[in-house]
């Protein structure tokens, strides 16, 4: 026992010299550990970069907001104190006394927040002050600048910052960049206070993405889907447009949209991008395909008579039917007047091989890698797997499934000569200060056609809005190509008249494109076809795209003043506009709006641009009408109307 007891008393004594042996030793050491603990740091976040249209509008921007904190122990803050106060409660609308009150009650001795939410001029402001133990902290909001327009292209980011859908996710890695952070002090109970000469890591912030799309011209295109949406009683609707040489995108929105600055007030299906995400039985406009391997391989020619007899046909126990008789029609007929019948028969006379990898060539069945997420591949079922009616059927369109941007691009194809494209929404990404970084480069996936094919080709596709199914497409002056397209959706296991998807796609200047624009409206009820619902669509989108285009002006006037010299120099005068009208453009302060009657559209559309004025260009000849009126200030868009 005795033992026992020397032993207990022995311990205690022997812990005690050990541990003032360690404090001796190695004291200053674990203090210095106990310092280094006692630091911690603070993220600095990064600005998400961001998104422009490709005129350099601010499209999804961050607002930046900043927490003021303060540690009052800190060397030098009593000095500037009163300044400090005084300034603050100026800055803020908070009063003097309250500040006051709130240091001086503060929970933490070394740390209390003051504000949220200093804007950027007034945290400059405060840092201009130089007070120390200021601490402040900045957090961003994504807004976006115009509400839904270009909505499914920007997408939206989620709670966190991160980019959810459109180009914010496809581009996230790009947007987000890299925190930054600086060196704090925490007390045992993780308060926090400032650490007068801790490190500070700036943040890396993300790069600006530009866009290819115009503001201007995707409102436009909204604007006239929207209208055209409501006007046919349809459900929804789609609309794309693209530069067929490119494959850059100049516009693309579904209705209905939603609101990226509050996505989670719309349902999954508004939010959805029906152009790259929905896939549907395209109807009459996959006649491109069948008509492109029949002249490529020499089966038919454009001008080919083709009996199409009463209006019907029978293939394989399959009856396929024409809106009206036609009788004996050329080929180029077959796909201006859209003939079902006359289409499959020569379809027969393709080998099945032939015509699958046509349609692959094209496009079908695969994604077209734009870069946007969510897109599909369609369907395209290949030859061991097609029916005896799969031929004929696919022929017009039916057995086969694609999404709105597959198609643009297959008539992209057609209008550039046989390139299938890429089609891109991002023209280049930019660092925070401007400097380019990344430029898209414009790329083809493969030749999917002969220049011989597509020059053959085009023709029909004209007829087509000239005098065949799709005239109410047409704009006065503009030479548009383009195909009308009735598709009917299954329901109960059978096709439905009631829900169609009706769609028109073409290209204008039909001999040297610059847009490429497809229309799809879904469910319409004032009619089921493409003709009748999605071509007034497309002509009332050209109608206020085309001013926008120098290029195609200066074409249009071009073969106007070329097809008419001839008849003008014999009874009208000359489309040179006369010295005293043209002297009033020399007079023309360029602040208002001049008197530009009697001016050929010519010299007013080229004034107005020259000024920055967008053109929205009506007829040719001489001047007739213009909006605004002669006086009124210059407009950032005119109207004028020729003869």
């Amino acid at each position: 026992m005795y033992m026992v007891l020397t032993l207990l008393s022995v311990v205690p004594l022997f812990v005690l010299a050990q541990m003032g042996w360690i404090v001796l030793t190695e004291g200053s050491e674990l203090k210095a550990r106990g310092q280094n603990q006692a630091r911690s740091t603070v993220e600095i976040p990064a600005m998400r970069g961001s998104i422009l249209d490709r005129s350099g509008r601010a499209l999804a921007i961050n607002t930046a907001r900043y927490d003021v904190a303060l540690d009052p122990t800190i060397d030098g803050f009593e000095q500037k104190s009163a300044m400090f106060y005084r300034k603050f409660a100026d800055l803020t609308g908070m009063s003097e006394s309250r500040l006051r009150t709130t240091v001086a009650e503060r929970y933490s001795p070394q740390y209390v927040m003051l504000y949220r939410g200093l804007d950027e001029m007034q945290r400059e402001t405060v840092e201009e002050w130089d007070v120390p133990g200021l601490i402040l902290s900045p957090r961003f909001a994504r807004r976006y600048n115009y509400g839904t327009t270009a909505a499914h292209v920007l997408g939206h980011i989620d709670t966190d910052g991160t980019g959810r859908s459109g180009v914010e996710l496809q581009y996230d890695d790009f947007l987000t960049g890299e925190p930054g952070w600086h060196a704090v002090k925490r007390d045992r109970r993780g308060r926090i206070k400032a650490f007068v000469g801790g490190t500070v890591v700036k943040p890396k912030h993300g790069q600006n993405v530009v866009l290819t799309i115009d503001l201007v011209r995707q409102a436009a295109l909204e604007d006239e889907l929207a209208r055209g949406v409501k006007e046919s009683g349809a459900k929804w609707g789609t609309a794309i447009a693209m530069d067929p040489n490119t494959g850059a995108i100049l516009a693309m929105a579904n209705v209905p949209t939603y609101d990226p600055n509050h996505p989670g007030r719309a349902t999954s299906a508004r939010r959805r991008n029906r152009s790259i995400t929905d896939q549907f039985e395209p109807g009459s406009t996959f006649k491109l395909v069948g008509a492109a391997a029949a002249v490529e391989q020499d089966i038919v020619s454009l001008e080919d008579s083709v009996e199409t007899g009463e209006g019907w046909a029978v293939f394989h126990g399959y009856t396929m039917k024409d809106v009206k008789a036609y009788g004996t029609i050329s080929f180029a007929e077959v796909l201006s007047k859209s003939s079902n019948v006359g289409m499959a028969k020569t379809a027969t006379r393709i080998d099945e091989g032939i015509f699958y990898q046509y349609a692959r060539n094209l496009g079908f069945g695969q994604p077209t890698w734009i870069d946007l997420p969510g897109e599909v591949g369609g369907t395209l079922k290949k030859p061991a797997n097609w029916s005896r009616t799969s031929l004929t059927s696919m022929s017009i369109g039916y057995e086969v499934s694609v999404t709105p941007i597959q198609l643009l691009a297959a008539y992209s194809a057609l209008a550039n000569g046989g390139l299938l494209v890429q089609p891109h929404v991002v023209k280049e990404r930019r660092s925070v200060t401007g400097e380019r970084l990344w430029t898209q480069r414009p790329d083809s996936i493969r030749r999917a056609l002969k220049p011989s094919t597509t020059d053959a080709l085009r023709p029909a596709f004209e007829k087509t809005v000239e005098t065949g199914t799709a005239t109410a497409a047409q704009v006065s002056g503009l030479e548009i190509a383009g195909k009308t397209g009735t598709a009917l959706k299954v329901s109960g296991g059978k096709y439905s008249g009631d829900q169609a998807r009706a769609s028109f796609v073409g290209f204008f200047p039909a001999d040297d494109p610059k847009i490429a624009l497809l229309v799809i409206v879904g469910e319409p009820e004032t009619s089921m076809y493409g003709g009748a619902v999605a071509a007034p669509i497309f002509q009332n989108i050209a109608r206020r795209w085309v001013g926008t285009f120098p290029e195609v002006v200066d074409h249009i006037v071009a073969e106007s003043d070329t097809a008419s010299a001839d008849v003008e120099r014999m009874t009208a005068p000359s489309q040179t506009s006369p010295p005293t009208v043209q002297a009033r453009l020399a007079d023309a302060s360029g602040d208002t709006m001049p008197d530009l009657r009697g001016l050929t559209t010519r010299d007013a559309v080229h004034w107005l641009q020259k000024h920055g004025v967008d053109v929205r260009l009506f007829g040719q000849g001489l001047v007739q009408k213009q909006s605004p009126q002669p006086g009124e200030p210059l407009p950032s868009t005119a109207m004028v109307t020729g003869e």
